[in-house]
């Protein structure tokens, strides 16, 4: 089952495409990672699929349906965005409340336990709270929803180190214990590397690489020998990223087949040399798209 789907989707902003071509399909019952710099389209697909945003080309679904096309559709899908908005004026039990009002499926208990084991203080009001404090608090909400589809912008850059690995742990046991589906997205590659399974690169608002992590790192392998032209790799290597010193060369290839010659030394990849190895590549080029009318 495939619980966001993109085809040749785009969004422009004025004279910029935020977002370019983006095809993919993002599998049911897994935690996504959406990887890229600053400015490459992340938060753009996030909006996308929560309904926040209408597409300028091309077509999205969220859980089966177009995302924000009513009430039904939205609550299938929860969404904190990067800012992680929270109403300066309400109390934290005040939150908890309003998403009681508003989310028919949602789940009081787990919200009033994650309340309870971060110590916010359920009188506090959201405007008094720290940054990491009312980043816990819009992720509650997130969480106690039930949605099918969570997705999250950014979700632990206002954490601390202990309150990321707490997070993640519950993201981990919510997703195992419900069958949640998260898309996340995080500069930090070595959190994604803890609780991803699925992976998203985009670069220059374009979809670089999409797939299963363990099929994709079983695919890419770095090849480091005496210095040489890459010209004469085997058709079936597409190359990645390749650098020279005055007597090595290194090479990152993506390949189903074995690599055959003795020259090369073969080493398997990190999510993380994956992933920069994606983000410093050549980025293909591709014809602008003309927006739909």
């Amino acid at each position: 089952m495939t619980v966001l789907r993109a085809r040749e989707l785009g969004k422009k902003y004025r004279r910029k495409w935020a977002l370019t071509d983006c095809t993919l399909d993002v599998p049911a019952g897994h935690v996504t990672g959406l990887v890229g710099p600053n400015g490459a389209g992340k938060s753009t697909l996030l909006n996308l699929a929560a309904g926040m945003l209408s597409p300028t080309s091309g077509t999205i679904e969220a859980c089966g349906g177009v995302p924000g096309s009513g009430p039904a559709q939205l609550a299938k899908v929860g969404f904190v965005a990067q800012n992680t908005p929270v109403y300066p004026g309400l109390t934290v039990a005040d939150h908890l409340r309003l998403g009681a009002r508003l989310n028919p499926s949602w789940d009081d208990r787990v919200a009033q336990d994650r309340i309870t084991r971060i110590g916010l203080d359920p009188k506090q009001p959201a405007g008094k709270l720290s940054g990491g404090q009312r980043a816990q608090l819009a992720l509650t909400i997130g969480i106690a929803k039930r949605p099918e589809l969570l997705l999250l912008d950014e979700p632990v850059a206002a954490l601390d180190p202990l309150a990321r690995r707490e997070f993640l742990q519950d993201l981990m046991e919510t997703v195992a214990e419900h069958g949640l589906s998260v898309v996340m997205s995080s500069h930090l590659v070595a959190d994604l590397e803890r609780v991803c399974d699925h992976l998203i690169v985009l670069v220059d608002s374009q979809v670089r690489i999409t797939g299963e992590v363990e099929d994709l790192l079983g695919a890419h392998r770095r090849l480091t020998g005496p210095r040489r032209e890459i010209d004469s790799l085997p058709a079936g290597q597409e190359v990645v990223s390749v650098s020279h010193t005055d007597r090595q060369t290194t090479v990152l290839v993506r390949t189903e087949e074995p690599i055959l010659d003795p020259a090369w030394t073969v080493s398997r990849l990190t999510l993380e040399d994956l992933v920069l190895a994606y983000l410093s590549g050549p980025v293909p080029t591709r014809p602008a798209l003309e927006v739909l009318r």
